[in-house]
């Protein structure tokens, strides 16, 4: 019987992971693949792998055996059950040292837990996050691998040939950290991702409405766009969406139903920041306005019994498309800066140490946020380590002090014109609370007192000392314990 042969096997040939193999087979690696309906397999190697040096295998023992030593299975499946159901058809047929690698869109517990219940086995785990969608995969995904760290040498070659390059050739993978920190970087991409089609969705609304565009001024307006700061994926697209015909030759996003669908990461995201307490607001109205329109019947029964304003189409063309660009791109900053918050809170709760800069850097190709501002992002972490919070850097802070008139002139055109724009919206109720140095709390820790015994803490006293009033004359001398929910 021949040495076994195959760098590498995956299972699981649905999109991504048919691409993947494709893309792993262009860049010289031997590919076993296996698919738990079996006939998914020759269908695959008969079509789409043709003529390469793809091998099929039609059962785990059979696939596992194509396998150099350490074997090296990765797991394209659906999240949840079926990879625990995976992991444990194979594990019977692997050695001490071998590897198993998830790709798919796992929770971070999960490869926390899936982490250490394999090292006790003896064997590898790596959870890593793929972004990039159907063309990623083909041609270059963001690759987010974490897991055990000493699984990473023996993937790090893979991963990063098959992964997208930047400008001067740096792979977009790099190792994340252990356990579930390669997962819980792709679910914060996941969920800065649903911010950003969000506020391009409101700058769509808001253009349209206020000022009464077509679909082909609107491509011509996002190409614009894609040329200077706003320079991205989703911008690029949304220009190409708005220029597609349909048979009849009107706009085909005029009739596409507007309910979004959602797959949970970005709804995870929003669980880990109320967790974490970390305000990632923009990313939560996101996934609210996605429920919201899903509600398609209920909303369109109200539109016959609410009303808004009226109010003619703007007519300064020029200036309501420059605020509502500066409206986007200050959002998107705040979004970002959000996201990254729960990152830095996530890793000390989790004893994860993140490279930040290095994690914008996974992002500046293959993934679906990738943009020309991630580069500002790697240069901010590059000049300073241990920046607390990109709002802070000299670059997005400038920014942020230059555009925030316009970013306001564009929310106050929204309210006018009676277009929701929650995510612009919370963006600048953030930058404000962001850079406010006295808020209100004082009043709502008086009433958590008043009614609850709560305590609070004074201005004039130290932090950590705690007092309680009795604000009526009635109360007992017991407060309340302190804590954190």
């Amino acid at each position: 019987m021949s040495a076994p042969a195959c760098d590498i096997g995956l299972i699981g040939l649905a999109v991504m992971g048919q691409n993947l193999v494709l893309n792993m087979n262009d860049h010289g690696y031997k590919v076993a693949v296996f698919n738990r309906t079996v006939s998914k397999v020759d269908d695959f190697v008969n079509n789409e792998a043709k003529g390469t040096d793809v091998v099929g295998a039609h059962s785990i023992e059979e696939f596992v055996g194509l396998l150099k030593s350490p074997r090296r299975v990765m797991l394209m499946v659906k999240a949840g059950d079926t990879v625990d159901q995976m992991i444990d058809s194979v594990v019977p047929f692997l050695e001490a040292g071998d590897i198993v690698i998830d790709g798919g869109n796992s929770l971070f517990t999960d490869s926390n837990r899936r982490t250490k219940a394999l090292a006790d086995k003896g064997i590898l785990f790596v959870g890593t996050g793929v972004s990039g969608g159907e063309e990623g995969a083909r041609k270059g995904p963001s690759i987010m691998p974490g897991g055990n760290p000493a699984a990473w040498p023996h993937v790090k070659e893979i991963f990063q040939s098959i992964s997208a390059k930047v400008d001067d050739g740096t792979p977009c993978c790099d190792w994340v950290g252990e356990n579930g920190a390669g997962h819980y970087v792709k679910m914060v991409h996941n969920g800065i991702e649903y911010g950003d089609m969000q506020l391009i969705c409101e700058a769509y609304q808001l253009l349209k409405d206020g000022l009464g565009v077509s679909a082909d001024e609107l491509h011509e307006i996002f190409s614009e766009w894609n040329k200077g700061e706003l320079d991205s994926y989703l911008i690029e697209i949304s220009s190409e969406i708005f220029a597609l015909k349909d048979e009849d030759g009107s706009p085909l996003v005029d009739k596409i139903l507007d309910t979004a669908g959602q797959k949970g990461t970005g709804k995870w995201t929003c669980v880990s920041a109320l967790d974490t307490g970390m305000p990632v607001t923009l990313i939560g109205e996101a996934v609210f306005s996605r429920c919201l329109s899903a509600l398609k019947d209920t909303r369109v029964k109200a539109s016959g019994v609410l009303t808004g304003p009226t109010k003619a189409l703007a007519t300064d063309r020029v200036e309501f498309i420059e605020d509502v660009r500066r409206a986007l791109f200050c959002s998107k900053i705040i979004s970002y800066a959000q996201g990254y918050m729960l990152l830095r809170e996530a890793a000390k709760e989790q004893g994860w140490t993140l490279n930040f800069g290095g994690i914008a850097l996974m992002w500046r190709g293959g993934c679906i946020i990738r943009s020309r501002f991630l580069g500002k992002i790697k240069e901010a972490f590059d000049k300073n380590a241990n920046l607390d919070n990109l709002l802070l850097d000299d670059f997005f802070s400038n920014l942020l002090n230059e555009y925030q008139t316009s970013w306001r002139s564009g929310v106050i055109r929204a309210v006018e014109y009676g277009v929701p724009t929650p995510a612009f919206s919370t963006a600048l109720a953030f930058y404000d609370g962001f850079r406010t140095a006295r808020l209100p709390a004082n009043l709502l820790q008086a009433q958590r007192d008043y009614f609850g015994a709560h305590t609070y803490e004074r201005v004039d006293k130290p932090r950590g000392e705690f007092f309680h009033t009795n604000w009526t004359g009635r109360g007992g001398r017991v407060s309340s314990t302190t804590y954190n929910v």
